[in-house]
């Protein structure tokens, strides 16, 4: 009984020990979790503190960035109100100065149209001056050009010209070797006879450009522009480069041009200058020969059956009826006139040159211009003229039609000399009907005029009798005074 007592003791322990154990078990159990927990709280605790220190840091930061805040705030403020008050007196300034502005731009219109109207002033004055200076100079000029040796040439005479000379440093005098010419075909012979003088308004050497040669009529193309009739022809033998001054080289470049183009050019481009001043130009161009006497139409379509004649319209001015007039506004239209021209003109071989120019051909550009500003108008003709060979018919070799040419041009270039004379001598009659050449040219020829003539010789001297004579002609030219030029108005 005792013994069975205590072995129900002894389990009732066992088991009050096991239970005790468990409830230790569950116990530390729910320790090493609290444990946990408490480790965890620790470290949310730390993180949630470095937070804070972080938040407090980032306040403190903010509030120095409140405080720099507000106190940009009170300068800009300030400077805001300054800005204010600098531009409230910017605008009192702006309102004086665009009064100012006002005045003084009325000052400067009142000044701009009083310089205007001295431009336009200055700009009459000096076309006075400058044809005043073309007068003083003589409104009938020669010009005496010899052309270089060309080709074979250069071997034949050895590349020099030893019978011409230019003395003096004017150059205006062309200075002859008589090489055992026959004396009665010269003038103004100098000393024993062996050296012949000429003088003219100016004598271009061989080796002149075309610029250079065209410096010296620019003034006088200028005239046209001016309400004056201007006229500049070539004369010479064949050969001795008429062409070639008057229209340059075929297919040449605009450096070799020759004085119609270089004419054209000068004429579009001081219309165009002068159009800041008031001037309107038109411009009419027409393209002629004259080939047996008779007058052909270079710009035309080339019928025989359509007759031209010279007609007088008006007190002086000179007409070709059915003669082709096209209006032209620039240089290359002008150009292109000038193509078809120089592909219709008259052309046949002779001795003196393989292609001789067998007609006078006679380029004429009327301008007409008028000033809105000043009330100006004024109305002037150009004539650019290439004469035939002027050589004489032993020198020619010219047969059949070429003879018949030959003896048409030798008389109207004979007649031209006429005219020229009679006018030299002041005659009260002047022969311009006696041809077609010189009834064209009656008013660039007379008073109302300013002309110039080229002379054109050549460098062979195989050619000294043709060249003297035509020397000869050009000093008699070279001696006549047409009187005063009057300006044309419209």
């Amino acid at each position: 009984m005792i013994c069975s007592k205590k072995t129900q003791q002894v389990l009732e322990m066992s088991q009050e020990i096991r239970k005790l154990k468990s409830q230790l078990s569950h116990t530390e159990q729910e320790l090493t979790s609290t444990t946990q927990k408490v480790d965890h709280l620790e470290l949310i605790k730390s993180t949630q503190q470095q937070q804070i220190s972080s938040l407090q840091a980032e306040v403190a930061v903010t509030r120095e960035e409140a405080t720099r805040l507000r106190s940009m705030h009170s300068a800009t403020n300030a400077e805001l109100s300054s800005t204010k008050l600098h531009l409230e007196q910017s605008l009192q300034e702006g309102h004086v100065k665009d009064a100012k502005i006002k005045q003084l731009s009325e000052m400067s219109e009142n000044l701009e149209k009083t310089l205007t109207e001295q431009s336009y002033n200055h700009e009459s004055t000096l076309r006075v001056l400058r044809n005043t200076i073309q007068e003083l100079k003589g409104n009938i000029r020669v010009f005496c050009r010899v052309r270089p040796l060309l080709g074979e040439e250069r071997i034949d005479e050895d590349g020099m010209i030893p019978h011409m000379s230019f003395p003096d440093d004017a150059r205006k005098v062309l200075e002859i070797a008589d090489g055992g010419l026959n004396e009665s075909t010269v003038s103004n012979r100098k000393g024993s006879g062996s050296r012949y003088e000429f003088a003219f308004d100016r004598t271009f050497q061989p080796e002149s450009t075309q610029a250079e040669v065209f410096e010296d009529i620019s003034q006088l193309v200028q005239s046209a522009l001016d309400g004056y009739n201007v006229c500049i022809f070539a004369y010479g033998q064949t050969g001795s480069g008429k062409t070639y001054t008057m229209e340059g080289p075929i297919n040449g470049c605009d450096e070799e041009g020759g004085m119609i183009p270089r004419t054209v050019t000068q004429i579009f481009q001081t219309a165009r200058e002068l159009e800041s001043r008031g001037w309107k130009y038109e411009f009419e161009a027409s393209f002629l020969e004259i080939y047996n006497e008779t007058i052909r139409d270079l710009l035309g379509n080339g019928k025989e059956e359509v007759k031209h004649e010279v007609k007088m319209a008006g007190s002086n001015d000179v007409t070709v009826t059915n003669l082709t007039l096209s209006a032209v506004t620039s240089e290359k239209q002008v150009s292109s006139l000038l193509k078809k021209a120089s592909h219709n003109r008259a052309v046949a071989e002779t001795k003196c040159n393989e292609r001789s120019s067998r007609s006078h051909s006679v380029f004429r550009l009327k301008l007409t211009g008028s000033n809105e500003h000043t009330g100006e108008s004024c109305q002037g003709t150009l004539n650019l003229i290439d004469l035939a060979g002027s050589e004489r018919l032993k020198e020619s070799g010219s047969q059949g039609a070429r003879l018949k040419e030959t003896k048409a041009i030798n008389s109207s270039l004979s007649n031209l000399g006429n005219v020229i004379m009679a006018l030299a001598k002041k005659d009260s009659h002047i022969p311009y009907r006696n041809s077609k050449l010189t009834y064209l040219l009656q008013n660039s020829l007379g008073g109302n005029s300013k002309t110039l003539m080229f002379v054109n010789v050549s460098p062979k001297e195989d050619h000294l009798n043709e060249t003297l004579n035509s020397l000869r002609f050009a000093t008699k030219v070279n001696q006549c005074n047409i009187g005063t030029a009057q300006k044309k108005v419209k």
